[in-house]
């Protein structure tokens, strides 16, 4: 079964805007991202944002799946207990859920 992967553009940003060594997680491969039993990945507590995360090393990749599509929408750094996107912390994953409007991205990625 093919597997489509999207990238937002905010994730697509915030991908190039990492350092090469840190933007090219290595060993990754579109099928693994469905797979919950990856250690890598974890599903999220449900929030507004995203379903899952792919951690690689201090990456951090949130994400959602939609039948035979996975969409990433953000992409940044783990430093301690922080994540880090675009050189600030990012709060649009915590456990307070909200409504998303208009399937906007909400947080502090902006």
């Amino acid at each position: 079964m093919a597997i489509d992967i999207s990238i937002t553009d905010i994730a697509e940003r915030q991908l190039r805007g990492l350092p090469a060594r840190t933007a090219d997680p290595g060993g990754i491969h579109p099928g693994q991202t469905r797979r919950t039993t990856d250690h890598r990945i974890q599903r999220l507590r449900p929030n507004p944002l995203a379903e899952f995360e792919l951690r690689v090393g201090d990456l951090r990749v949130l994400y959602n799946v939609t039948g035979d599509e996975v969409v990433l929408l953000i992409v940044g750094r783990k430093v301690g207990n922080k994540l880090i996107v675009e050189g600030e912390e990012f709060h649009g994953h915590r456990d307070n859920p909200i409504e998303p409007s208009g399937g906007e991205l909400s947080g502090d990625a902006g």
